[in-house]
C-alpha cells in the first residue's frame, strides 16, 4: 500500500466487516456436531447470532459503493457495467461453484446432482455449498442495478422523495418478513418454499437503504455521527432479543432456528450497519492508516468469502475435527483464524497469478 491509495468508504468497511463474520458461521456449525456441552452451545450460539449481520452489510456496502461510483456517470452501458460485474464477481462465483461441485460435493445442500439437468440446478440454485445461496441473492442486485440507478436517481437529493422510499421500503420488508414468518420458517411451506430465502426481495431493504445511505450521504454522515451511542444500545437490545428468541427452542441449539428473516434479526442488522458507518467516517476523517488496509482488502472480500468454506473444510478434516471435539472454543479459534488467513491469501494469490499469465493468454489469442 502507498500514501496514494485511496482510503475505505462505508462500503468497504461493510463488505471487509461482514466477510471476516461469515467466515465464522459454517466453522460454529461444526462445532455443534461434536455435542458440546450446554455452555459451550450457549456461547455458540450467541457467537452466531453476534455475527448474523453479513449478508445484510455485505448487500447495503456492494450498493452504497456501487451507487457512489456509477449512478452519476451517465456514459457508463448496461452492458459495459455488466461486463466489469462479470469478471469481478460472476467469473469467481463460476469457478468456485465447479470446484465445490466436483472436488466437495458432500457440501450439497438439500439434494444432490446425479446427472447434469441436477448438476445444473445445485450449480444455480446455491444449493452447491452451505455458503453459495449468498452468491444466488447477491447477483441478483447485480443484475438488477438499473432498478437501483432508477430509484436513486428519482429520488435524487430530494428529502420528501427519499423519506417516501424509505418508508415503503419499511412496508414492503415488514409485509415480506411477516409472510415469511407466517408461511416458510417453522410454517407450511418450509421446505418447498426454501429457495425464498434467496429471492432478492428479502434483503431489499439494505439494498435500497445503501442506495439512499449514497444519496443522501451527507445527512446521513452527519445523523450516523450524532447518533451512534443510539445505535450502540439498539445493537445490545436487539442482540439480547434475537438470543432470547433462539433459546425459546431449547436445547441442542439448531442455528436454523435463527434466520435473518426476522423483525429482531433486521433491527439488529440495521443498527451494525449504522456502527460500521460510524466507525468508517470517524477512521477515514482520522486520516488512520487502516481505512488503506480496509480499502484493500475490501476488494477481495468477495473472493475470500468463495473460498471460505473450502479451506474450514479442509482444516476441519485434518485436525479441527479431533480439536474442536476437546476443545469447543478454543478449535472454533484456530480453524477460525487459518480459514480467515488461507481465504484471503488464496484471494491475493490467484489474482497475482492471473495477472501475470493474463498478458499471455491475450497474446496467444491475438496471434490466433
Amino acid at each position: 500500500m502507498n500514501d496514494t491509495e485511496p482510503a475505505a468508504d462505508i462500503g468497504d468497511y461493510l463488505k471487509l466487516g461482514a466477510c471476516t463474520a461469515v467466515m465464522s458461521q459454517p466453522i460454529l456449525g461444526y462445532a455443534l456436531t461434536t455435542s458440546p456441552s450446554i455452555a459451550a452451545q450457549t456461547w455458540i450460539g450467541i457467537l452466531y447470532n453476534l455475527v448474523k449481520y453479513t449478508a445484510p452489510a455485505f448487500i447495503f456496502g456492494i450498493l452504497y459503493t456501487t451507487t457512489r461510483m456509477t449512478i452519476d456517470h451517465r456514459d457508463l452501458t448496461y452492458r459495459r457495467y455488466l461486463r466489469n460485474s462479470w469478471h469481478a464477481l460472476f467469473i469467481p462465483t463460476i469457478w468456485w461453484t465447479l470446484v465445490y461441485l466436483l472436488v466437495m460435493p458432500q457440501m450439497q445442500q438439500v439434494s444432490r446432482y446425479h446427472d447434469s439437468r441436477t448438476f445444473l440446478w445445485q450449480f444455480v440454485n446455491g444449493n452447491a455449498a452451505p455458503h453459495l445461496w449468498y452468491n444466488t441473492m447477491m447477483l441478483q442486485f447485480i443484475i438488477l442495478m438499473p432498478l437501483f440507478w432508477t430509484i436513486g436517481r428519482w429520488c435524487g437529493h430530494d428529502r420528501r422523495r427519499g423519506i417516501f422510499t424509505a418508508c415503503v421500503t419499511v412496508l414492503i420488508a415488514a409485509a415480506w418478513l411477516w409472510f415469511y414468518d407466517s408461511q416458510v420458517f417453522h410454517g407450511p411451506h418450509a421446505t418447498d418454499w426454501y429457495l425464498l430465502d434467496r429471492l432478492f426481495v428479502s434483503f431489499l431493504i439494505y439494498g435500497i437503504f445503501g442506495v439512499l445511505a449514497w444519496q443522501y450521504h451527507e445527512q446521513f454522515d452527519r445523523l450516523i455521527l450524532k447518533w451512534w451511542p443510539v445505535s450502540a444500545v439498539i445493537f445490545a437490545g436487539a442482540l439480547l432479543w434475537t438470543n432470547q428468541e433462539l433459546f425459546n427452542y431449547g436445547f441442542p441449539v439448531k442455528l436454523t432456528n435463527a434466520p435473518y428473516y426476522k423483525p429482531s434479526m433486521t433491527v439488529y442488522d440495521l443498527a451494525v450497519i449504522g456502527l460500521f458507518a460510524a466507525l468508517c467516517l470517524f477512521q477515514v476523517r482520522a486520516k488512520r492508516p487502516f481505512t488503506k488496509f480496509v480499502h484493500r482488502f475490501a476488494g477481495f472480500a468477495y473472493k475470500a468469502y468463495l473460498a471460505n468454506v473450502f479451506w474450514s473444510e479442509c482444516l476441519w478434516l485434518l485436525f479441527g475435527k479431533a480439536l474442536t471435539t476437546a476443545h469447543t472454543l478454543t478449535g472454533i479459534l484456530v480453524i477460525y483464524v487459518l480459514t480467515w488467513c488461507l481465504s484471503f491469501s488464496s484471494a491475493f494469490g490467484i489474482h497475482a497469478v492471473w495477472v501475470r499469465v493474463k498478458p499471455v493468454f491475450v497474446k496467444v489469442q491475438n496471434l490466433s
